[in-house]
């Protein structure tokens, strides 16, 4: 382990202490999972997921040695990309890729300023933040999911997806992580939100 990170660029390892001093959220659980190979010479990734806790998992009925455990409200990724010599599109050294879904009410599929608000979120929680940042991109989608056949039961759903990047200005990412995973609260519904805007409707199981 000493030796592999002897072998990381000073300006990585800076990097990963950064996010190692990320002040986390309670309705938050964050891992680490395996980083993507072809992006960058250099990656780490994060896997976070809000959970309800007011509502148990049917996996987890009649346990109490997990009370947290409820469905899922959102699951996110979190991607930090290093490259000495990077392409010029992301205009720096770093770049942080990331991707956030939640389920809505149905009703919601309809609004035509949902993907916006979802973007919003994002500039608005690096600014609130101070995460300085460049060459910020991203795609909102809503998807739709049907059952058929045995599955035919279940009722349609609705997930928004934002997949999102930008590139940080520095080593110093500690910041862009506690952004990040404002926004991921923010998609499962929870507060603190940036100032005039309203959490998404928690879906209805």
């Amino acid at each position: 382990m000493v030796t592999a990170l002897a072998q990381l660029p000073a300006e990585f390892l800076s990097a990963l202490r950064s996010l190692r001093a990320a002040v986390g959220r309670p309705e938050l659980r964050l891992q680490e999972i395996p980083a993507p190979a072809r992006l960058a010479p250099y990656a780490v990734a994060l896997e976070a997921e809000v959970l309800d806790s007011a509502a148990p998992s049917a996996n987890d009925a009649g346990r109490s040695d997990d009370p947290g455990a409820g469905p899922e409200l959102a699951t996110g990724r979190f991607i930090l990309l290093h490259d000495p010599e990077p392409p010029a599109v992301w205009q720096g050294t770093f770049r942080i890729v990331t991707y956030i879904r939640a389920r809505l009410e149905p009703e919601m599929a309809e609004d035509a300023l949902l993907g916006s608000v979802a973007w919003t979120w994002l500039v608005e929680a690096l600014e609130k933040h101070g995460a300085d940042y460049t060459a910020a991109g991203g795609t909102a989608t809503r998807v739709l999911s049907e059952s058929f056949g045995t599955l035919e039961g279940r009722r349609e759903s609705i997930d928004i997806e934002l997949r999102a990047s930008w590139t940080p200005m520095s080593s110093g990412v500690k910041t862009h992580l506690e952004a990040w995973a404002d926004m991921v609260c923010a998609f499962a519904g929870l507060p603190p939100l940036p100032d005039g805007v309203s959490p998404l409707p928690r879906r209805r199981d």
